[in-house]
Formats: C-alpha cells, structure tokens, sequence
C-alpha cells in the first residue's frame, strides 16, 4: 500500500504543490509561532520525500533508477534539503540552509512528462531542436549586434547622466529593452532633457535607426528563421510525396505510350 502510494505520480506531484505552497506561505510567517508550524510542515514533507526516494530506489534498484535525467534531478533535490532536514531535528543554528528548500519546488517540472501524450509532441519537439540548430548562428550574430550597440550607447550616452546608460551592463539591458519596441521613447526623451536642439535631432536619429535594424529588422528576422525551420519538415515531407506522385505519373505516362 505504502509502496504504491509512493510510486503514485498524481500523489506526489501534489506534495509538490503543498510543499511550495507552504515554502510560499513561509514568507507571510511574522510570528514565532507561525514560522515554527510553517517549519513543522515543510520538514515533514522533505521527510516524505526521503520515504518516496528510498520506496523507488528499492523498487527500481540504483542502476534502472539512475538511468533517468528525472531521477537524477530529483535525487539531488531531495538530498540538498536533508540539512535542513538535520538541523531542524537537532536544533542547529550554526548555520541557515533553509534556502536550500526552494531548489526542490523544481520538481514540478516533472510535469513536462506529461507532453508525450499530446498528439504529434514528437513531431513539435523534433521542430523546435531543428528550429534552434538553424536559429543559433543567427542568434549568435543578434547578441553581438546588441552587445555592439549597447556599449557604443554607453560611450555615447553615460556622460548625459541617464541611468539607463550608467555602466555597460545597464547599457546592454537598456538596448535589448529598445529591442522589444516597448517604451523605448522614454530612454531619448530622458538623454535629450538638457540637449540642444541639434544635438536632440541627432540622438531621436540614432534610437531610430536602433529601433529599425534591431527591434524591427532583427527580431523579425530572427522569429521568421525560427518558424520556418519549425515548419521545415512538413513541407519536405510533402516534396516527397509530390516527387513520389510526379514518379507515378510519369511512369503511367510511359506505360500508356
């Protein structure tokens, strides 16, 4: 009965769900009282996550259950919360891992198994690492224009004193922010506040052109390469077919004569 409880998908993908429910609630907790009954909870269901690791590993055996990038993931989830675990039960204060606790709420992410039983997940997933392969020297080349424009921004724009531009990092953040084409008037409007008149001309011209060869040009450029490589395989599928058909055709052409 225990074994099969835990061995029961559904069961713990809802300790999960209580588990970061609490972890969450923990962040409300004020009172002494309150934090201690949220700590209660939470190592008791790292309890439960032990219970469930050992019911699999005697189940499935080391080798069979190690042979799965899930398992993996969730052995070194439940393990990096067994400090906390032990210091709770032996009341060690030496040092704070609770931490360490938020890392196991990944485990939800077990629930992505639950694509094979999508029609055609196959067929997606096959679409999108093909879509990837073909997108990344295109990728490659977006992040350096961006890389380029955001440090040529910084030398031109750090002495303005906007803080959209006040070191590289934010001057790389504040480009691909110009990018996306969402409220990127603000960044010139800010630069252009004490400029002059001609100086003002010349910065609007130089979001602009930003504007248009990365935000517009370059996304789009990169979104289109991305979905025709996702569609790619259906319309090479239906190459063959038409080829196959104009074969037949030719063939019964060839019979008739």
């Amino acid at each position: 009965m225990i074994r099969r409880l835990f061995l029961n998908e559904k069961f713990i993908l809802g300790i999960i769900i209580l588990n970061t429910i609490i972890i969450f609630l923990g962040g409300y907790a004020t009172s002494i009282f309150h934090k201690y009954l949220i700590s209660i909870a939470d190592n008791l269901i790292t309890l439960i996550f032990l219970i469930e690791l050992s019911v699999k590993l005697k189940s499935f055996g080391f080798k069979n259950f190690f042979k799965s990038n899930w398992n993996r993931l969730d052995f070194f989830l439940i393990v990096i919360s067994i400090p906390t675990l032990v210091t709770f039960i032996f009341n060690i204060n030496i040092l704070d891992v609770s931490f360490l606790l938020v890392f196991r709420v990944l485990r939800v992410f077990k629930t992505f198994r639950f694509l094979r039983f999508i029609p055609n997940v196959n067929q997606l997933i096959t679409g999108i690492q093909r879509a990837l392969k073909t997108s990344v020297f295109i990728l490659i080349g977006f992040v350096t224009y961006i890389f380029i424009v955001g440090i040529l921004s910084f030398y031109l724009f750090n002495s303005s004193g906007s803080e959209y531009f006040g070191n590289p990092l934010i001057s790389l953040y504040s480009t691909f922010k110009i990018f996306t084409v969402e409220g990127w008037f603000e960044i010139p409007d800010q630069i252009t506040s004490h400029y002059t008149a001609i100086s003002s001309f010349f910065v609007y011209l130089y979001f602009v052109i930003v504007v248009l060869t990365g935000g517009i040009l370059g996304l789009s450029l990169v979104n289109s390469i991305f979905v025709d490589s996702m569609i790619s395989d259906n319309n090479d599928e239906l190459e063959k077919k038409i080829d196959n058909l104009d074969k037949k055709i030719t063939e019964l052409l060839n019979k008739t004569k």
